[in-house]
């Protein structure tokens, strides 16, 4: 196996976003995946008129519409307050999208042999003469490229190799999966967001039988490791929420162990993402590795399709010169770091201001967090993001 040109690590969401991306401007990618297979698992991923606007630019948006319903409205409920209301999507475009649907309908869109499974990164280095990324795989084996796109998560060895600060814990874990109802749900087409005291609930449908659903609650630890005896686990998440509606209980009580994941939130904060130094020469960071945010916004893997569009564009139009003989392209690899600067550039202050709001919003919900700091990240959220969804707004633009 060789690299030669671009090689990006991971192959989740922004890796194989970033390998189409480049894919359809005629740049050619190697993406190395830890897993033996996509990593399809069980839950789902909020994507907003942002989002959508990316994945029309990768060339799977339609295709992913016909199997996820739009949702209308955001149903809010606060049970200890009595409040309960209702606030409507408007022109916004907003869909639950099972992530095995997305990560398979953009890996059915590559060249073959694009993705390698089974290999995981456990350095990078670079070399003595060339200044070339140099990637050591676990099993000893070294791949020497020309460029190394980190995609590999909130765990990143590409974010190690370039210093960057790992993102913070907050004390609250997701816990989600699905629940299918043969016969049909019923449910409107709405986002439900329900609390009380320190638990959160989060309902939406994805089609007219499934449902995704995510509870937040403390955590006991930050170890992010399924627990073995998952029937067990899910009982003691439904004991928790007994005192909500009957239908969410029996939501949970129905949901498909094999989907269910439990994972503690973690956030990279504002400042970081203002002052961190995202690349070193030809190697650079992309989705949950530069930003990983809560699901507060519901904007994490809306940013990642984001990185992807824009990172491949400022690449091709930096690093590709057409070569008039052979109808084909040239790859100037000393400019790549001129590429990142300009994709930095783009993306540095978009991701501030999410990162901030999602931050502030985290604040509220976690537990130690003290009546002062509430009231201010309160004020802060009232005084700087007036129209809560306009980060649905943002256009990334044309690939």
């Amino acid at each position: 196996m060789q690299g030669d040109g671009i090689v990006i690590v991971g192959g989740g969401i922004c890796g194989l976003a970033t390998a189409l991306a480049l894919h359809r401007k005629g740049i050619p990618s190697l993406i190395l995946e830890q897993a033996e297979s996509l990593r399809a698992t069980g839950f789902a991923i909020t994507i907003h008129t942002n989002g959508w606007r990316a994945l029309d630019q990768l060339g799977v948006g339609s295709k992913l519409r016909l199997t996820a319903r739009s949702l209308d409205s955001f149903h809010e409920i606060f049970l200890d307050k009595g409040v309960d209301r209702r606030f409507p999507f408007g022109k916004e475009e907003i869909r639950t999208v099972k992530r095995n649907d997305l990560i398979e309908a953009m890996a059915k869109e590559l060249p073959a042999g694009t993705i390698h499974f089974g290999c995981r990164v456990v350095a990078i280095t670079l070399d003595a003469f060339s200044s070339d990324p140099m990637l050591k795989l676990h099993d000893g084996s070294v791949i020497k490229s020309k460029v190394v796109i980190g995609c590999d998560g909130v765990n990143s060895v590409v974010s190690r190799f370039l210093e960057l600060k790992p993102p913070n814990f907050y004390d609250l874990c997701a816990i989600r999966s699905f629940t299918n109802y043969p016969t049909g749900h019923g449910l409107d087409n709405e986002f439900t967001r329900i609390r009380k005291g320190g638990l959160l609930v989060v309902r939406a449908p994805v089609d007219d039988n499934i449902v995704y659903w995510l509870v937040g609650d403390n955590c006991r630890s930050r170890d992010s490791s399924i627990p073995q005896d998952m029937e067990h686990f899910k009982q003691s998440i439904v004991q928790k929420i007994q005192a909500m509606d009957p239908d969410i209980v029996e939501m949970v009580e129905k949901s498909d162990i094999h989907s269910l994941s439990v994972y503690p939130l973690r956030c990279c904060p504002p400042w970081d993402i203002l002052l961190g130094n995202f690349h070193k020469g030809n190697v650079v960071v992309a989705g949950d590795a530069m930003h990983v945010m809560t699901p507060f916004l519901g904007q994490g893997g809306s940013a990642c399709l984001e990185d992807a569009v824009v990172l491949a564009r400022c690449m091709a139009q930096t690093l590709s010169l057409v070569d008039l003989k052979s109808n084909g392209q040239l790859m100037l690899w000393g400019k790549a770091t001129d590429a990142f600067e300009q994709y930095i550039r783009e993306r540095r202050m978009r991701l501030f201001w999410l990162s901030l709001q999602v931050y502030l919003i985290g604040l509220l919900d976690e537990p130690s967090t003290s009546t002062l700091i509430r009231f201010v990240c309160s004020c802060l959220l009232i005084l700087l993001f007036r129209d809560f969804q306009g980060h649905t707004k943002y256009d990334c633009g044309r690939l």
